[in-house]
């Protein structure tokens, strides 16, 4: 499993029914994506729900990199890229993924938390604490899934669930969801992915 975002940050007095519509118009696009596991198009609006900034911000978990690599490098990435300029790609290496009790519903909300691993931590340890807090929000009521990554270049460990509810019961960034598309969702392996 892969895990990748990037976020455009748009103006503060940026109209969000911009990205909206357009989520609207394109967001099937991805439904049947080989390779995909799910596209969650999140969206942050600024002064809703502690957010600092209006943001589009899509988050991708991957079954297969050549699916990533097509999504990239053969078109549909590139669309984005004519409408907003190339934004900054952010890829994780996949931790582990949990399914939670409202699999399957439609999505409110989804979290995203970002952490650092500290130097001269073990390593081992930190991941396997990453894999529990995946089991634990997936057990949360209203958690759609769970799953963590984490960046070894910049040593960053990513926590992302998705919920059916409009106050998650996660710590982090929350973003509202304005379509899921999850072609691959069930051939994302389950639990610890080492």
């Amino acid at each position: 499993m892969h895990a990748m975002q990037y976020e455009l940050t748009l103006p503060a007095d940026y109209d969000m029914a911009v990205i909206r519509a357009r989520v609207a118009r394109i967001g099937h696009l991805l439904d049947d994506w080989e390779g995909l596991g799910f596209k969650t198009y999140l969206m942050r609006e600024r002064g809703v729900n502690g957010s600092p900034v209006n943001q589009y911000a899509p988050f991708y978990l991957w079954n297969t990199v050549e699916g990533m690599n097509t999504f990239l490098w053969k078109g549909a990435f590139q669309g984005l890229s004519n409408d907003f300029g190339r934004p900054s790609v952010r890829q994780w290496t996949g931790l582990s993924y949990e399914e939670g009790g409202t699999a399957g519903s439609a999505a409110l909300s989804a979290v995203r938390l970002a952490q650092p691993v500290s130097a001269g931590v073990e390593l081992a340890e930190v991941m396997a604490d990453a894999v529990g807090e995946t089991e634990r929000l997936a057990g949360e009521d209203g958690a759609v899934f769970a799953a963590a990554a984490v960046d070894t270049a910049r040593w960053e460990l990513v926590h992302f669930s998705l919920w059916a509810y409009e106050t998650p019961k996660a710590d982090g960034d929350v973003f509202e969801v304005l379509h899921v598309s999850a072609p691959g969702r069930e051939r994302l392996p389950r639990g610890r992915q080492w």
